[in-house]
């Protein structure tokens, strides 16, 4: 059971940061491999598939409430890995750059982190109003 709608989208985001990761460590893991060409993963270009296609929809179920909503589509959606084109290749094909490969595993990692903390608190304030909810 998930805490709340956003949990969802917490969780697909973590999926994806996680994916990140493999992927910037298998350009740095090819750093010397003649003609390896480095390689992304995008989970912008899912959502705005999803967006494009109306599948981030607002459903109102009640006159007083407004719940923010997800349609299936979106945590079916999976991120797409792709080759980074117009980087500066060296003689052998190459296209790694180590210093920038370092530093977007850095900001991943600093995503990672920050999401991981949003599902916590998440979490605890869905603890919360359950506590509450047995005391009336």
């Amino acid at each position: 059971m998930e805490a709340s709608e956003v949990s969802g989208l917490l969780y697909k985001n973590l999926n994806y940061r996680a994916e990140r990761q493999k992927v910037i460590a298998g350009n740095i893991a090819n750093l010397d491999t003649p003609g390896f060409k480095t390689k992304d993963v995008s989970f912008d270009q899912a959502m705005q598939k999803a967006q494009n296609k109306n599948d981030l929809q607002m459903v109102v179920t009640h006159k007083n409430h407004i719940p923010f909503e997800l349609n299936n589509k979106l945590s079916t959606s999976q991120p797409e890995i792709y080759q980074v084109d117009g980087l500066v290749e060296q003689n052998d094909g190459n296209n790694v750059n180590l210093d920038q490969q370092i530093s977007e595993m850095s900001k991943n990692a600093v995503m990672y982190d920050a999401i991981t903390n949003a599902i916590k608190k998440d979490s605890r304030w869905f603890k919360t109003m359950i506590e509450s909810s047995g005391k009336n």
